[in-house]
């Protein structure tokens, strides 16, 4: 089975959530959550944070990552796990594909011709903020 992740990464003031525009296919052109790829063999909570590093320049230091939620597409094969995070301090992001942007967690994630995820992103966002005091 194929597994991703993607970061739900808040600011330090817990009001703007990081997010990329998508440079390319699938949701060319639309806000996705942060993330990629968990190798053959590779710790999920390893990957989780390289691929945070990777593609904004947060590191361990700066964030505590917690597993959240997993979605498994049987059809697809696929698993996409879900992480969440606080910023402990103000960080100078480090784009490696995508443009990074903080959004207002105000925002409507349910939109679905501006945010990726069939809606998904809103659904994450809603579940992490129930147990926030968990999270964070």
């Amino acid at each position: 089975m194929k597994k991703l992740n993607v970061i739900l990464v808040y600011n330090k003031d817990e009001n703007k959530i990081l997010m990329c525009k998508r440079e390319k296919d699938p949701y060319k052109g639309k806000f996705n959550l942060v993330g990629g790829k968990v190798e053959q063999d590779e710790d999920e909570m390893h990957a989780a944070y390289r691929e945070l590093q990777e593609e904004t320049g947060i590191t361990k230091d700066d964030i505590t990552l917690t597993n959240v939620m997993n979605f498994e597409y049987k059809m697809s094969d696929m698993e996409l796990e879900v992480y969440a995070g606080k910023l402990n301090k103000n960080v100078k992001l480090v784009e490696e594909v995508n443009k990074l942007y903080w959004i207002d967690k105000k925002e409507n994630f349910f939109d679905k011709e501006k945010f990726a995820g069939e809606g998904n992103i809103g659904h994450m966002i809603a579940q992490a903020d129930i147990f926030k005091n968990e999270i964070f």
